[in-house]
């Protein structure tokens, strides 16, 4: 096996990893107000949310960023929470260019924040590399990957719940961000740092 698809299959496990569901709860919050047809806007949001992620999980394994791993772990519910209560208090069935503007720089800016708690995972298993380059972009690939794969899973639920059982896509996004909202509060009180 090659050292690229070690840690590409690394970095897909790592994000399809039940034991690490905050990060799916993520990708379910941040996709829970798209339909099916929005797909390209989806990807361009999980795209944000990877660079985000790539770039403070690159600078935090080169050993140039040290944040707290207990406020990282709170943070990151934090910005499930955020997210949730964004999309519940969104009114509009269509979401207008500046919101989806934002949203995409509010998802680099949480992947910033999510990098890190990946970081120390990956420091961890990059102690014995020499080359950095490789395993670090093999292994934000295989992130990429599996969010797509887990945002094509919610997707395709969206369009069978909505359009195939008929629930109004609105109870369907305030089913799917309460979920979020709830768990993110109890995840919050759990790791809260202070």
């Amino acid at each position: 096996m090659s050292l690229f698809e070690l840690y590409f299959i690394l970095g897909l496990q790592h994000i399809a990893d039940l034991k690490g569901y905050d990060h799916i709860l993520f990708i379910l919050t941040l996709c829970a107000v798209y339909g099916l047809k929005e797909w390209k806007r989806v990807l361009v949001l999980i795209t944000a949310f990877t660079i985000g992620h790539s770039l403070t999980l690159a600078l935090a394994t080169l050993d140039l960023v040290r944040v707290d791993g207990d406020l990282i772990e709170f943070l990151i519910p934090l910005t499930i929470f955020i997210t949730a209560l964004a999309n519940l208090f969104s009114r509009k069935q269509k979401v207008s260019p500046f919101q989806h503007y934002f949203k995409y720089g509010a998802a680099l800016f949480f992947g910033l924040i999510h990098g890190l708690g990946f970081s120390n995972y990956l420091r961890s298993l990059l102690g014995s590399e020499r080359g950095l380059a490789l395993p670090l972009f093999s292994f934000n690939v295989g992130i990429e990957v599996g969010q797509i794969i887990i945002v094509s899973i919610i997707m395709l639920l969206t369009k069978v719940v909505v359009d195939i059982l008929g629930l109004p896509r609105r109870e369907w996004h305030v089913l799917l961000s309460g979920a979020g909202l709830g768990i993110s509060l109890v995840l919050m009180f759990e790791r809260f740092p202070f």
